[in-house]
């Protein structure tokens, strides 16, 4: 809690005590979301506590700004795991959200799938979650004033705003599909055989990211709202092989069609 009160008047001082209701976590190739939006920027570098970022395609920036009269806070770029944080710094800027007045977190991911019915470019909406990353951002000594010790997660993703965006979808024209997000550790991709196993486990797409956050969004009882953007086809579904520029090259493809709903989204809460 000291650490995130230091972090909080760090943030204070830069935004005039801006208070966010939304906050919303772009992915791989996402920053373009931000292109047309003004406000303020911090740099993660200079914020206290704040982990690393070493990752092509994520811009290390916070914009403070107001979308639809809604006042959203926006990381342009997550902390991994595979970068060497843990996943306690990973998730530290959604306590630093929690306690800045953020009610929502909508969380983004560039993913690749799993099932040979979907493809490059598409859209799922996250309803649920398989955490195969081998670890847990709760483990440790639990703070009682941000959540219980043993929290529920029968409903991480919020149903009503699930509803909102295939709802917006449906305004956009937008083939929204639906399902299953599996997060491993990474950073290398998976091998055939483990793909293979991820989909009969019910994952629809596998990625790196997004399932830390949501198990301490879900803790610190904030509404969640996550999507995956489909930069490829897992190995075994497709032929190509992996790499992070084509997951980038994809962000920029298809990422306009994220940013639509999004903005559509926000429009609509």
């Amino acid at each position: 809690m000291q650490q995130i009160q230091a972090t909080l008047d760090f943030l204070n001082s830069k935004t005039n005590f801006f208070t966010p209701e939304v906050a919303i976590v772009l992915g791989s190739g996402l920053g373009s979301f931000c292109d047309n939006l003004e406000g303020i920027s911090v740099k993660y570098n200079e914020i206290p506590h704040f982990g690393s970022l070493n990752v092509d395609g994520h811009k290390g920036e916070l914009l403070f700004c107001e979308i639809f009269n809604k006042k959203c806070v926006i990381m342009q770029g997550r902390f991994h795991f595979y970068e060497g944080n843990s996943l306690q710094v990973a998730t530290y800027p959604i306590k630093v959200f929690k306690k800045m007045g953020v009610k929502t977190l909508i969380l983004t991911n560039a993913a690749g799938a799993t099932r040979n019915d979907f493809n490059v470019g598409d859209i799922m909406l996250i309803n649920d979650h398989i955490n195969f990353m081998g670890d847990n951002p709760l483990i440790g000594k639990n703070d009682s004033s941000l959540g219980e010790r043993f929290p529920d997660m029968s409903e991480v993703y919020d149903e009503f705003l699930r509803d909102i965006a295939k709802n917006s979808a449906k305004e956009l024209d937008i083939d929204l599909k639906e399902g299953v997000y599996l997060a491993v550790s990474g950073p290398s991709y998976e091998t055939k055989a483990e793909v293979k196993m991820y989909h009969m486990l019910g994952a629809d797409v596998v990625g790196m990211s997004t399932v830390p956050e949501a198990i301490v969004a879900n803790y610190l009882k904030m509404n969640v709202l996550a999507f995956s953007m489909v930069t490829n086809l897992a190995t075994g579904v497709g032929e190509a092989k992996l790499s992070h520029q084509e997951v980038l090259d994809c962000g920029k493809f298809a990422g306009g069609k994220l940013s639509s709903l999004l903005m559509k989204i926000l429009e609509r809460i």
